[in-house]
């Protein structure tokens, strides 16, 4: 069966942290009652008038919070910001502090602020990335470890701490560039592909994870897949609802610097910019749209995005719960595909 997941929302600094760690566990109670098996959560640092919770201490309380077979995912952690050592250690830990129940989701980041407030050259992002994977795979399953690399050096070191999960909780890759889509063929378990990418550009990067994959001797499967979702009693509702609670927020990626949203007239045309990618409508659109993308793609786990700033924790356990009634069995009735549907792929390749 198809998992479906929940991609977790950051939320305006007007709700104090402590309202918003409040607002965290009832949300992610709604969601396993609902039927939601993953809890993702992103990152940033010094955001402005939005506000993440830090992903490892909070997925650590989490892990205490929800049932063994629900599975808490870093999605995604700004690993070039990270001295490798420190994250692999951090991330270690979280394994165990989830009993094995973590997957480890890491990504470029795209915000050069960030890169300035941590004293990391924004243009190295690349490759300290590269190699911090490297060396923490190393740190992760080697009793001893040596390592001369152009960022960091390591002479015969001991970890002293390693994963529950063997070798090493699932690597996920985020990106939206193609080269970040190599990174994760290269270096990655699994390619966790942002929820603007649309539906023929998704085959075409799990095209070049298979091929990646292929390259390493390493299986393929069921990748996971992000997207923003509303489901309304009609599609004309859920468009009005859409851009009522995502629309703000699209236009301020698109100022922080997410290039995927930088030739779109979000402003004057919204539902256009977004139609590519968002998921919404009826609940029979919905599970339609949905279907469509996990029978003809390998998707597994779904993600979906059901929460905004602009929505407080009412709404959004409202349309949790909704999902979980109107969508989520669907989902859970299909079972997962192991590669691209061979129309889709001829599609991509047009």
């Amino acid at each position: 069966m198809v998992q479906v997941g929940l991609l977790l929302s950051d939320v305006p600094k007007t709700v104090s942290p402590a309202q918003q760690f409040k607002d965290v566990l009832r949300i992610v109670e709604a969601a396993q009652n609902n039927g939601f098996t993953y809890i993702a959560i992103g990152q940033h640092f010094l955001y402005g008038e939005l506000r993440w919770l830090q992903p490892v201490p909070l997925l650590a309380r989490l892990a205490a919070e929800v049932d063994p077979h629900v599975r808490l995912v870093t999605q995604i952690m700004i690993a070039p910001l990270y001295h490798p050592v420190m994250l692999a250690e951090e991330i270690a830990t979280l394994d165990v502090v989830t009993e094995g129940r973590l997957i480890f989701g890491a990504g470029l980041g795209y915000r050069p602020e960030e890169f300035d407030y941590l004293d990391v050259p924004y243009k190295q992002r690349a490759g300290r990335f590269d190699e911090s994977l490297e060396l923490m795979k190393k740190l992760w399953t080697q009793d001893t470890v040596n390592h001369h690399g152009k960022y960091w050096t390591l002479e015969d070191v001991h970890p002293h701490l390693f994963p529950v999960q063997d070798p090493h909780p699932p690597i996920w890759i985020g990106a939206h560039a193609i080269p970040g889509v190599r990174r994760a063929a290269k270096y990655g378990d699994a390619y966790a592909c942002p929820p603007e990418t649309p539906k023929h550009e998704v085959a075409e990067r799990y095209a070049i994870v298979r091929d990646g994959f292929l390259e390493r001797g390493k299986e393929f499967g069921p990748q996971p897949l992000r997207r923003n979702c509303l489901v309304a009693d009609t599609r004309q509702e859920a468009m009005v609802e859409y851009a009522r609670v995502a629309q703000g927020r699209y236009l301020t990626y698109a100022q922080k610097g997410l290039d995927v949203m930088q030739d779109t007239d979000l402003e004057n045309d919204f539902f256009k910019a977004v139609s590519g990618h968002a998921v919404i409508g009826s609940p029979d659109d919905v599970v339609a749209q949905l279907t469509d993308l996990v029978e003809t793609l390998p998707v597994d786990p779904l993600l979906l995005r059901p929460q905004w700033p602009s929505m407080d924790a009412d709404e959004t356990i409202a349309s949790i719960t909704r999902l979980g009634r109107e969508v989520v069995p669907a989902m859970r009735a299909i079972t997962p595909r192991a590669d691209i549907a061979e129309s889709v792929f001829a599609e991509a390749h047009r």
